[in-house]
């Protein structure tokens, strides 16, 4: 049977490429993971629930900054580069990249600079907690290295980098930031000191990518163009390279603009829960939820790593019209995902209380929002890659709409579910907003490709 297995992977080179690429990242997201809970319980256990929950919402703040920063280009980045480094166009490559950190660097500061002196307002009138206002001065400063993180990161990813994408991503800022941490407790103990260990990490974090980004894609910044680019806005044109659109700052928004849009939402997605606990609860029922979140994204771990090979890979099958497949590799990796998530969501739903008594005491009052937000994150791992098939095929607006309707859905339910139930009311907002977003997707991309990715246990498709 296991020779059987193997040879079957040996005979689908897609396949092998998936289960390659997909184990190195899986890898470093475990360790990862690892090293982002080894500083969580540092920060639990030295510090207490009221600053991991101060800590949760200046992340908030970053990453609001960071995804509004970015334009939408990290995705955009990781399907124009997947796609010419496939033909070869090292290029073409080189100056979507080049146009790319042009763009973001300006709009990544000014934002920067405004939620800097801007911190005293939004700490006082939309968290009523005038404490914040330092804090989220310190999160500002790393908005402009965080986006270009994120920029280099995707673009290595493109060029199916694997591993030097699953260290940045999944590994890098953790494994720098709970070391930190550790010493630091032999030296000073602060308020500020967690928030501010993250930002240094950020930073040297950003320099390697910037580092390995040029190692790796080994081409002059002076190449020029030797043909205009041409870019596709047109889904039902299969290559972004067959059109009569000239390369410019314009197109390359006309692509990214839809996906900061539907970037966006999804983002905020996982952010309007802990705002809207910020607005109504307190910091210690924030820093629980946040914990609860951590725990139950380990469900969906597998889809995670399975997307960082299979992205590419998606962009690559569309250009070429082989929607087969597309169709086909999008099952087996469903499959994969299935098969890693099924036990991690019984035993993350069995054994909840046990799980977050390890961060503290004060945690076990998560348990019913742990298991709400473990099923919500299963139903999200088991639907597949739809998302990124959606964006990586030219689908991006209709991801964008269905994004809209997403937020508005969750917003409505965490305003009528937090004043009363508190960290179990912005659970259950999560967990159907997640059902309806997969399942719209879903949809979507079985009209596209003639065929549901969804895995059904038991049956060979």
């Amino acid at each position: 049977m296991l020779k059987k297995f193997k040879n079957k992977i040996n005979g689908d080179l897609h396949l092998k490429e998936l289960l390659k690429g997909s184990s190195i990242s899986f890898a470093f997201k475990i360790i990862g993971m690892g090293f982002g809970y080894i500083f969580t319980i540092l920060l639990t256990r030295n510090y207490g629930t009221k600053v991991m929950g101060i800590y949760a919402l200046s992340l908030v703040v970053l990453q609001v900054g960071t995804i509004i920063g970015r334009l939408g280009m990290d995705t955009a980045v990781l399907r124009f580069v997947a796609e010419y480094n496939s033909q070869n166009k090292k290029d073409i490559v080189n100056e979507i990249y080049k146009k790319i950190i042009k763009l973001v660097i300006p709009i990544s500061l000014a934002i920067s600079i405004a939620i800097f002196f801007l911190s005293p307002y939004i700490s006082h009138y939309f968290f009523h907690k005038n404490y914040l206002s330092n804090y989220f001065r310190i999160i500002a400063i790393g908005i402009v290295p965080y986006v270009l993180f994120i920029i280099n990161s995707e673009s290595l990813r493109g060029l199916k980098k694997i591993k030097e994408y699953a260290f940045l991503q999944n590994m890098g800022i953790s494994f720098v930031a709970s070391i930190m941490l550790g010493l630091s407790l032999f030296i000073v103990k602060n308020n500020y000191i967690p928030v501010t260990i993250y930002i240094i990490s950020m930073f040297l974090m950003s320099l390697l990518s910037f580092f390995l980004w040029f190692k790796k894609f080994n081409l002059s910044s002076n190449i020029n163009i030797s043909e205009p680019l041409k870019l596709s806005l047109n889904p039902d044109n299969l290559s972004l390279g067959n059109k009569s659109h000239e390369i410019s700052y314009k197109n390359i928004l006309s692509i990214s603009t839809p996906m900061l849009i539907s970037g966006s939402l999804s983002f905020f997605l996982g952010l309007i829960d802990i705002i809207i606990l910020g607005i109504f609860k307190t910091s210690a029922e924030v820093g629980i939820y946040s914990v609860a979140i951590k725990l139950s994204s380990i469900v969906v771990l597998s889809l995670l790593t399975i997307n960082t090979i299979a992205a590419p890979k998606f962009a690559e099958f569309w250009v070429k019209g082989d929607k087969k497949g597309l169709l086909k590799i999008a099952r087996q990796s469903t499959k994969i995902v299935f098969w890693v998530s099924f036990p991690i969501l019984l035993l993350m739903v069995i054994f909840s209380n046990y799980i977050l008594g390890f961060f503290g005491q004060g945690f076990r009052m998560g348990e019913i929002a742990l298991i709400m937000l473990t099923l919500g994150q299963f139903i999200n791992a088991i639907s597949g890659s739809v998302g990124y098939i959606l964006e990586m095929t030219g689908f991006q607006i209709f991801t964008q709409n269905i994004m809209i309707a997403s937020v508005i859905i969750n917003i409505i339910l965490n305003l009528l579910l937090v004043p009363k139930y508190g960290i179990d009311g912005a659970a259950f907002a999560s967990m159907i907003t997640l059902i309806f977003w997969n399942l719209t997707m879903g949809a979507k991309v079985s009209n596209i490709l003639g065929g549901w990715i969804f895995y059904k246990p038991f049956y060979l498709h």
